[in-house]
């Protein structure tokens, strides 16, 4: 496919990744490359450093790494990096004291690795502002002689080379290499742009059509054969905008070129150095689809799960109309279990919401497409992440009102990465309420706390039971934990939304903003994507209705309370109503001591529904875990006039059927598709 095709209409969906893999590197690149292949990629450009070649153990690394990717991918070699003790300047980026030496390394590179490659990159980092030495190559003459005749004698030898491109991008700088004859000899030309991540782009940047337009008219002058190919592009998350990077990619793949290389597959660790000489710059460190850690962040999650058509399915959702006049509902983590459930119950009463979601966990841009389907151009998804505040702060603008689910949720998680789970629930929920301050009405928080805040409650003394926990305590054991109960924050989960809980309920005193938080216990029910670490109750009749094993993480008797989603809502519903009451309070919510259940009971409650008996195991308990929670809900009742109506059981027989027909529709299930029991 030619550039000129894809300005017909016909839009190249072939993509490649850069990805630079250092000497040595063996584990990183036996992880990396099964991932890259699994996101649909057909490309990848590494580098072969001439100065790493010719360095003690180099040629045994290349020799290893070149066949290794060759074998799996289509594979570009980009060379450059003059040792510096054959570089004119005495750097990497200078020119050879003997330009013809770096042909030779070509020639040397093709014989013993060429059946891995196709095509072949020549570059050494002209524009390199920090290490190029002007003086000594003041008009590329010596570039285009290392270069050109590198290039020359690949193509002879029946290679293709590819001219690699600058960056900023400089029409004058290519014009050069026409008319020096460069371009006469290379079979493509690279260009590299990242808009929106450098500020020193953002004075010369243009768009795509115009940069690229650009390049087709020099090499329609030179070389009207050769294909443009975008070697470099990506976009940083390092303001966790990764709805953001995902969006650049689509539109990056859909420009007029031949090749679309991103950079880069994986974040690069911190401890790194990305260039020598450069000042610290975060931008650098997270130009990755996977975090260094081997997270995947949207745009790999997108790409794993489905390819393009998959992120191109989300990147529609990403739509956002905020200009109606109307002053919405602002749900924060919108398309979650209950968030989405509290959108649907304003739509359905002819509100606006505006759906603030990052899509990070897998599953919850199917509710944001369900909420669009069934309410059309009244849901206003704003794709972007509660730690970027600057992304955030035009949904607030016109709110009448907010409601703060975005969180990460996993207590697992959260000692896994604690800074991580830090930034999203304590300085993301900063970030709202600022975002709220500085829009100016004062519109009320409503805030998703956690019985978590009143940590694992170790003074509790227990009576040990055949299928459960039961507090010593009778007043406990028949009303559950009160909000008079001291906090106690335990486990970075706990401590991070405890910090959040005591900002929401600071911000009414400090800036008058009306806020209440709510602090849940278990809340379950339809289009919840339970998992083993969160959402428990689903995720134990997804395993079941699976015919897959069930762990639990302790003995199985622990107690909590479980309440249906649709009482969660109404609960919401109510503090708003009654806001101007209940501002600067927290209030316990969840099922209460009608609905409190041991997992054994649900357990068993599952079987009967599906008449299969469940494999279960059982492993050590986890961090934090409390052997009994209840919420003691009298307060909620007392002020707003809510109470829990959905008792567990109906509620379980509920969700098991709202799954079977949106989650297994046509599936065989245990042998055949069943509904669970009536």
């Amino acid at each position: 496919m030619t550039a000129q095709s894809t300005l017909a209409g016909i839009q190249p969906r072939r993509f490649g990744f850069v990805e630079w893999f250092r000497p040595g590197e063996f584990s990183r690149t036996e992880e990396i490359l099964p991932d890259i292949l699994s996101s649909g990629a057909s490309f990848l450009r590494t580098h072969l450093s001439w100065a790493e070649y010719l360095a003690p153990g180099g040629q045994d690394w290349f020799d290893w790494l070149i066949p290794k990717l060759g074998r799996s991918i289509d594979l570009l070699p980009c060379l450059h990096y003059t040792p510096p003790s054959l570089s004119r300047t005495g750097r990497s980026s200078g020119a050879p004291i003997d330009l013809k030496s770096y042909a030779d390394f070509v020639d040397h590179v093709l014989d013993r690795y060429g059946q891995h490659f196709t095509h072949v990159e020549l570059w050494n980092e002209p524009n390199n502002l920090l290490d190029w030495d002007w003086r000594e190559d003041g008009d590329f003459m010596l570039f285009c002689q290392m270069v050109g005749g590198a290039a020359y004698w690949a193509r002879k030898r029946g290679f293709k080379p590819v001219l690699g491109g600058p960056c900023p991008f400089d029409p004058y700088w290519l014009n050069l290499m026409g008319e020096r004859g460069v371009l006469n000899v290379v079979d493509a030309v690279g260009f590299h742009g990242f808009p929106g991540t450098w500020d020193s782009e953002e004075g010369a940047w243009g768009g795509w059509d115009m940069h690229l337009g650009e390049m087709r008219k020099i090499l329609g002058r030179f070389n009207p054969a050769a294909e443009i190919w975008i070697t470099e592009t990506g976009y940083s998350t390092w303001r966790n905008d990764e709805m953001e990077q995902a969006r650049r990619f689509i539109k990056a793949l859909s420009v007029p070129a031949d090749r679309m290389y991103w950079y880069s597959w994986r974040d690069v660790p911190a401890d790194v150095p990305v260039q020598e000489g450069l000042w610290f710059d975060p931008r650098h460190y997270h130009l990755g689809a996977v975090t260094d850690d081997n997270q995947p962040k949207l745009l790999a999650r997108l790409l794993m799960e489905g390819g393009v058509a998959r992120l191109d399915e989300v990147s529609r959702l990403a739509s956002p109309n905020l200009a109606t006049g109307a002053a919405p509902i602002v749900i924060t983590g919108g398309s979650g279990f209950i968030g989405s459930n509290l959108a649907d119950s304003f739509l359905k009463d002819g509100k606006d919401v505006v759906i603030l979601d990052n899509l990070s966990r897998p599953g919850v841009d199917q509710n944001l497409a369900w909420l669009t389907a069934r309410h059309g151009r009244r849901v206003h998804p704003l794709l972007a992440d509660i730690r970027d505040l600057r992304s955030i702060e035009a949904g607030f603008t016109d709110a009448e009102a907010v409601f703060h689910f975005a969180a990460q949720t996993a207590v697992t998680t959260s000692i896994e990465r604690p800074l991580d789970d830090f930034e999203t629930n304590a300085r993301g929920t900063i970030n709202v309420l600022e975002a709220v301050r500085k829009a100016g009405r004062q519109a009320p928080v409503i805030f998703a706390s956690t019985n978590k805040v009143y940590g694992a409650l170790d003074d509790l003394k227990m009576l040990e039971r055949d299928r459960c926990y039961a507090p010593a305590v009778d007043a406990i054991r028949l009303r559950g934990i009160g909000e008079d109960r001291p906090l106690d924050f335990c486990t970075p989960y706990g401590c991070s939304k405890g910090v959040a809980d005591q900002y929401m309920l600071d911000y009414l005193k400090s800036f008058s903003i009306p806020t209440a938080v709510l602090r849940m216990s278990c809340i379950y029910g339809p289009r919840q994507f339970g998992t083993e670490d969160q959402g428990w109750v689903a995720h134990f009749l997804i395993r079941a209705l699976s015919g897959a094993p069930i762990s639990i993480y302790g003995d199985g008797r622990q107690v909590r309370d479980i309440l249906f989603v649709d009482d969660a809502v109404a609960a919401y519903r109510a503090v708003l109503d009654n806001i101007d009451r209940v501002s600067g309070q927290a209030f316990n919510l969840g099922g209460g001591p009608g609905n409190a259940v041991s997992l054994l009971d649900v357990l068993q409650a599952i079987e009967t529904l599906t008449g299969q008996r469940l494999e279960t195991s059982f492993g050590d308990w986890r961090a934090g875990d409390q052997l009994y929670f209840v919420a003691d809900t009298r307060k909620l009742e007392t002020n707003v006039g809510w109470r829990a109506r959905m008792g567990w059981k109906d509620g379980l027989r509920a969700l098991g059927n709202w799954l079977v027909d949106n989650r297994f529709e046509g599936q065989a299930l245990m042998g055949e598709r069943r509904k669970v029991s009536a």
